[in-house]
């Protein structure tokens, strides 16, 4: 299948562009630009605008009663951003074990409106497998639900949400896993390597499942995007412009496009497209996130 056409987002360079999420209620995307302590957002009409905030957002997902929930430098917070420009943020839960060069990194809601999001210690080099999953709902910021990550990453969830995803993308790992997952209490059980990205090209960074149930995941360092179905098979690879792309997610009103964020790289051949979001139309359709219920 040849590679769709490609648009890209008029304006916007990040220098860590992350965390992609599609707001049907108010018909817009969100992401982030981690570095720059910046939200970005474009509406229904082509309209980009970003705010500013207080310190690093990592991952941002819509919330039921509006405005968004995050991940951030220092714990999970909600966030109101406002016309004039200016942000609200408070403080929703901090995790005992984020320490110091702790952040948190990648994040999803699951089926039933829970948000989850994951730590990371920011000097990849190190190498420390301190990270850890955590989950938000109903009572609150949980204690770590997966540990001993490097940089984690790559949460989704199957069509029914029965099956969690969640990715390592540091390259001494470069796994994704598959977990059962208790729709009613929010615990996943039996993990299992999924895909080992050894075995093709990249690093798994951010991912979406489609309806299908097949899921992308953004190959970092290798310029592309690679699906696998529900059985672990890679069955599409889709190249992208720039060399680190960071996540993807389904949006518009149909479900049927695919946003892309990335990182600046630093080499020269990818000095033009390096930090840009690009929107697609791969011929699939996406599925829905909750937004946060809690």
């Amino acid at each position: 299948m040849a590679n769709p056409s490609i648009e890209r987002i008029d304006g916007v360079r990040c220098t860590t562009g992350e965390s992609p999420a599609w707001d049907a209620l108010a018909r817009a995307w969100h992401w982030v630009d981690i570095p720059a302590k910046r939200i970005w957002r474009l509406d229904a009409a082509g309209k980009t605008r970003a705010w500013d905030t207080p310190e690093m957002p990592a991952c941002v997902a819509p919330r039921a009663r509006g405005g968004l929930i995050a991940g951030m430098e220092t714990g999970m917070y909600d966030v109101d951003l406002f016309d004039n420009g200016s942000v609200a943020v408070t403080l929703l839960g901090k995790p005992e074990a984020l320490g110091e060069g702790m952040r948190f990194n990648d994040g999803r809601t699951d089926r039933q409106g829970r948000f989850w999001s994951g730590t990371m210690f920011m000097d990849m080099a190190a190498a420390k497998d301190v990270g850890r999953l955590y989950r938000y709902d109903a009572n609150g910021l949980s204690a770590p639900v997966v540990d001993g990550l490097l940089t984690q990453n790559g949460l989704s969830w199957s069509p029914d949400g029965r099956t969690m995803y969640l990715s390592d993308s540091h390259p001494k790992s470069r796994l994704v896993w598959a977990f059962d997952y208790d729709v009613a209490s929010g615990v996943p059980s039996n993990r299992r390597v999924f895909a080992n990205l050894a075995g093709h090209v990249g690093r798994p960074d951010g991912a979406v499942v489609d309806a299908d149930g097949c899921y992308w995941t953004c190959a970092n360092d290798a310029g592309c995007l690679l699906r696998f179905t529900p059985s672990g098979k890679l069955d599409r690879r889709i190249d992208v412009p720039f060399a680190k792309p960071s996540m993807c997610t389904f949006g518009g009103d149909d479900l049927k496009t695919l946003i892309v964020t990335s990182i600046v790289s630093g080499k020269p051949e990818d000095a033009e497209w390096g930090g840009a979001v690009i929107l697609l139309r791969p011929g699939v359709q996406g599925l829905a996130d909750a937004p946060c219920a809690f």
